[in-house]
């Protein structure tokens, strides 16, 4: 998949697995990008996987202040 595929694979899993908004999961992602999370992505398109998706969707949404307003959510 592309980089930008990718990168809304990531929002929709954040958004569909965790129950976050989508405007919040669209957040998380920017975020990352900023601090060049998925620069190594970007360079790697083997990287690129759905598998690696649910990966990056998890670590991102654990670390983020919305889990830890949430306990009940699944991580």
């Amino acid at each position: 998949m592309t980089y930008e595929e990718y990168l809304d694979e990531v929002t929709t899993l954040i958004v569909e697995k965790y129950g976050v908004a989508d405007a919040a999961a669209i957040k998380l992602v920017v975020a990352a990008q900023d601090k060049e999370y998925f620069v190594a992505h970007d360079d790697k398109p083997e990287m690129r996987t759905v598998e690696r998706a649910h990966q990056d969707a998890r670590a991102l949404y654990q670390a983020s202040s919305l889990a830890k307003a949430a306990p009940g959510k699944k991580k």
